[in-house]
């Protein structure tokens, strides 16, 4: 795979791993650490990429295992800031701004307090709009698994959205 290659078939599902990372981190940052990851062990393996079925799922399991590190890394290693030592801009990010937005907040809301492997099931396929198969082989799942793990989100999130008087065909 030479640099044109990479550019035309792997840089446009950089938004779709951001997503998916972002999705479990919580942090822009680190998500986008995580995408850089994802492509510096692509771009390693560029030899190697005819043995790989589905590019896309391939990125998506590196990109669900590296944020996976990543969270857990960072619970290690929180520790006490001294007082005033973390200035942090208090303005809203372009993301917080978007995320403002009344329906998708509570969407999302809901979408975080599903179980984590519904809540990534969803997102692949619901959001970045994976096929089965690609989702089961990006979370090293069996097929069924993504089913019943679909089938039970959206269920979920009917309920919630009912109860709060949010129907999906109101949206």
């Amino acid at each position: 795979m030479d640099r044109n290659e990479f550019k035309t078939s792997i840089l446009p599902i950089k938004n779709k791993l951001f997503r998916f990372s972002l999705n479990i981190l919580n942090d822009v940052a680190e998500a986008e650490d995580v995408v850089q990851e994802v492509f510096i062990k692509l771009w390693n393996r560029r030899d190697q990429m005819d043995q790989i079925n589905n590019t896309e799922a391939w990125c998506m399991r590196v990109t669900r295992n590296l944020s996976i590190d990543k969270m857990r890394s960072k619970h290690r290693r929180l520790e006490p800031m001294k007082e005033g030592f973390d200035l942090k801009d208090q303005s809203p990010t372009p993301f917080q701004k978007t995320a403002g937005s009344d329906v998708f907040s509570k969407i999302k809301n809901l979408m975080l307090q599903l179980p984590d492997k519904q809540r990534m099931v969803m997102q692949l396929r619901d959001i970045e709009g994976l096929t089965y198969q690609e989702v089961a082989d990006a979370l090293e799942i069996s097929l069924d698994q993504v089913k019943v793990n679909i089938y039970r989100a959206r269920l979920s999130m009917r309920k919630k959205l009912e109860m709060i008087n949010l129907t999906p065909k109101s949206i």
